[in-house]
């Protein structure tokens, strides 16, 4: 069940729109289910007498008092909407039990608490079989303005409550940190241009994309206009310094035709100025990273920040600083990333948002490692296959770590959001993985070679090499084990060593595991070569800078969605 606080002005149009058609002809017989008093409150869906001017009359009849007061000023803001939904296959509740949910929410609200005569009007209409929407006009008899602080919160906490009592779909409880719902206008507009998201769902995720691979905020703004998005900053009256912005998708207009804008922190609480400049620095770093040599190690580099990650994450060391850093990352990885898999990675970030946010604020080492090693993935010109994936296999399970550490401290709708990126990851690296490992299993060593490789298995690992010989992709790791040992590892350190990480007894899959652990080994014989011909005195990076604007996982196809 899912309540909708909101507020507004105009108490006699919201009524023309509860009793009338809909957008779309979509209402069926509106009435009122429950109100302060149902003798007085005359119902233009059942009445015939009643108008719409009439209920709104009594229903402002203490504004207007109030008004006269104020000399001719009405209280600003004082219509208040609540729309409550049941879940989709929730049972169909009776206007009686409708009626209950809407005295019980305004109750819990503070617009009419049980036994308070000078509450509130209010109403609740019923226009469809799974929803009502409850109005109210927030002064009181006595002319006081009701206590509604933290409506919202309260309405949602008594809906999990009535789910409870009357048998619904029990959903789950929200935080302190989500980002506002797109409202009904907002759906209904985009449904009507053909979108499947919302104006500000489809600014969120530019966002985000934008905000995970540029390096400085002056880039943050320049990328956002590159891809269409109108910027508008606010500056400080006497510094001159931005502090704030808003955001207006490409075509999104209103009825003057005049751009819609979106706040940063309407948009989600993290895309605020101030939060961007957390991980954002305003000018441009001097010392900015430049491209290794050997561009396999901007996948390697990733990848130990992410096994990093992990272990930070499960010792519980200011873990919450990764859980940001990793949804930067999987922005990244999913620019990075080519072939058709990486559409479930772009779904995977998207679905990680909610639980990239929470209440806990703390920074790590790792959590900046892991940020700047995913955002030099942006600049990738290549993607090493067994990397990739050895990388995609990491962010799997990251991301069930992350659901972990969300439900151990109770974060429902976090620890829910972290386990749909879970599910995205593990369907894009199964989809991905598939024919890498068929490729391995094909180009196996010699039986020769492969007996050699148990034995030094069985030296190495001695109570897990059953179980990994067991392992179908057993075969496939014999063929990384003799790539491994021709770029200068001794195997059965390497085993060793791979080995004595978390998860390998846990494991469904061992070999696998150990598979891609091995991959993301540096290639020794390579390394010595690059140390063997730099030249003294000059660095082992190329000298090549980034461009001053980064990649971000968004193309040109997908800009005028909202045009």
């Amino acid at each position: 069940m899912v309540p909708d606080v909101s507020t507004g002005s105009d108490s006699r149009g919201l009524i023309a729109y509860l009793f009338g058609p809909g957008r779309r002809d979509e209402h069926t017989n509106p009435h009122i289910v429950a109100a302060w008093d149902m003798a007085g409150a005359p119902d233009p869906g059942r009445d015939p007498a009643a108008t719409y001017s009439q209920l709104a009359r009594r229903l402002d009849h203490h504004v207007d008092l109030r008004t006269r007061e104020l000399g001719g000023k009405k209280p600003p803001q004082h219509v208040w909407h609540c729309p409550v939904r049941t879940a989709p296959g929730d049972r169909y509740l009776t206007d009686t039990e409708w009626a209950e949910v809407a005295r019980r929410v305004v109750h819990a609200t503070g617009i009419a608490p049980d036994g308070d005569e000078k509450a509130c009007r209010w109403i609740a209409v019923r226009h469809a079989d799974d929803h009502i929407h409850i109005m109210a006009t927030t002064v009181r008899a006595d002319g006081r303005r009701p206590r509604t602080h933290q409506d919202g919160r309260r309405a949602q906490a008594e809906c999990r409550r009535i789910e409870a009592e009357f048998g619904l779909r029990r959903l789950k409880a929200g935080g302190l940190t989500a980002p506002r719902t797109p409202t009904g206008a907002e759906r209904a507009k985009a449904e009507r241009q053909g979108q499947t998201v919302t104006a500000r769902q489809w600014l969120r995720e530019r966002a985000y994309a934008v905000a995970a691979a540029v390096h400085t905020e002056a880039d943050y703004f320049t990328v956002l206009q590159s891809l269409g998005i109108k910027v508008k900053t606010r500056l400080g009256p006497e510094s001159g310094d931005v502090i704030g912005y808003s955001l207006a998708a490409p075509g999104d207009t209103n009825s003057a035709g005049e751009p819609i804008w979106y706040g940063g922190s309407k948009l989600a609480p993290d895309l605020s100025i101030n939060r961007l400049r957390e991980r954002l620095p305003h000018q441009e770093v001097a010392d900015r990273p430049r491209f290794p040599a050997d561009p396999a190690e901007l996948w390697q580099n990733a990848i130990a920040a992410m096994q990093t990650a992990h272990t930070v994450l499960d010792s519980d060391d200011d873990a919450a600083a990764q859980l940001p850093a990793f949804g930067d990352a999987l922005y990244n990885i999913a620019s990075a990333t080519r072939g058709p898999h990486r559409a479930e990675l772009r779904a995977a970030a998207s679905a990680f948002n909610r639980a990239r946010r929470s209440a806990t604020r703390a920074d790590h080492q790792a959590a900046h490692a892991l940020r700047q090693a995913a955002k030099e993935l942006a600049y990738a010109s290549t993607e090493p296959g067994g990397l990739a994936i050895a990388l995609l296999f990491a962010t799997v399970h990251l991301a069930r770590a992350a659901a972990n550490w969300h439900e151990q401290r109770g974060h429902e709708q976090q620890a829910a959001a972290a386990d749909g990126a879970f599910r995205h990851l593990q369907a894009g690296y199964q989809q991905a993985a598939a024919p890498v490992l068929a490729d391995l299993a094909r180009r196996a060593p010699r039986a020769e070679t492969a007996r050699r490789f148990e034995r030094e298995l069985r030296a190495a690992l001695p109570d897990h090499a059953d179980r990994i010989l067991a392992d179908p992709s057993w075969t496939a790791l014999t063929t990384t084990l003799a790539q491994a040992e021709t770029a200068g590892h001794n195997p059965r350190r390497l085993l060793a060593e791979v080995g004595t990480r978390r998860d390998l007894d846990s494991a469904e899959r061992p070999a696998e595991v150990l598979n891609w652990r091995i991959t993301a080994q540096p290639n020794r014989r390579a390394q010595a070569a690059r140390r063997r011909s730099t030249v003294s005195g000059t660095s082992s990076m190329s000298a090549t800078p980034h461009p001053p604007v980064a990649p971000v996982a968004i193309r040109p196809e997908e800009r005028g969605r909202h045009r």
